[in-house]
């Protein structure tokens, strides 16, 4: 597997000079296995992703979401491919019993919010619900869904291929202990991208408001459960808008200390799951 992030922003957008080196855009991960293109999470990252697959000639997709809230899906609409009837995208999200992942996807691109509806779209787009501790296949990859912790519900992936494990668990929060679910989910993961928005006294509150109940997660948290489930590398994810390049550095200097194969996720960066890692996961 090979994996390249185009988006790994939290909660907004944050272009400007003093994020250009981490980058400004929003959730959006793409793992190639084999033959088949995985993309985690539609953010306005989705866009260059979208580009260079037209470079690419690519025309074939499936997408995961993690949840809906808008920094997680506001990329679908610039999808440059969606608009090509020679695409196939499959899109993969979870149920909540009210709303058909279509309709949850279709009411951002309604009047007045924007001019093209979801059903207009010429790519053929087709709807997967899933449910937590389903597993099912992508080519051949294999995929293992969980339930997290966050405000309206969040799921994560475990994506396995030809020995090498990634796992993608962004918009959690930790609480007073290791989520289990996580844990087991995480087990032996060669890759873990995990949620680092907050720094420990940005969460707590003692440098401003608290962000208890909010929906994400710290550097600390993340070192804590890659040690504990045995990941390989931690990859520090959904870096808060306000967080300069210097202070992403700063959480990455601080997530090493405590779990010394940790990096923060930055636009472009490529994590290549060759041989040595199959043999590590054997």
């Amino acid at each position: 597997m090979k994996v390249r992030f185009w988006g790994v922003r939290g909660s907004i957008a944050s272009p400007g000079p003093e994020t250009a080196g981490v980058g400004g855009n929003t959730s959006c991960v793409e793992i190639v296995a084999g033959s088949e293109r995985i993309i985690l999470d539609a953010g306005t990252g989705l866009r260059r992703l979208g580009d260079e697959m037209l470079r690419q000639g690519a025309h074939k997709a499936t997408l995961l979401l993690s949840h809906f809230h808008w920094d997680h899906i506001q990329g679908l609409p610039f999808f440059a491919p969606a608009y090509l009837p020679a695409t196939e995208l499959h899109i993969v999200g979870g149920s909540d019993g009210r709303h058909t992942l279509r309709e949850k996807l279709g009411r951002q691109m309604t009047e007045p919010h924007f001019p093209v509806q979801l059903d207009d779209l010429p790519a053929t787009l087709s709807m997967r619900e899933v449910k937590p501790g389903q597993t099912f296949a992508i080519g051949e990859a294999r995929v293992t869904v969980a339930r997290l912790n966050h405000p309206g519900g969040v799921y994560a992936y475990r994506i396995e291929h030809e020995g090498s494990v990634v796992v993608f668990a962004t918009d959690t929060e930790h609480y007073a202990c290791l989520d289990p679910v996580l844990r087991k989910l995480a087990k032996g993961a060669d890759v873990l991208i995990y949620d680092a928005q907050y720094t420990p006294e940005e969460y707590a509150g003692s440098a401003g408001r608290s962000k208890v109940g909010w929906g994400h997660s710290t550097y600390v948290a993340g070192a804590e459960l890659a040690s504990a489930a045995d990941v390989g590398k931690l990859v520090l994810f959904h870096h808060d808008p306000q967080r300069t390049d210097a202070g992403v550095v700063d959480i990455e200097a601080r997530a090493r200390a405590l779990f010394g194969d940790s990096v923060a996720a930055r636009e472009g960066m490529a994590i290549d799951l060759g041989p040595a890692v199959s043999e590590r996961a054997a």
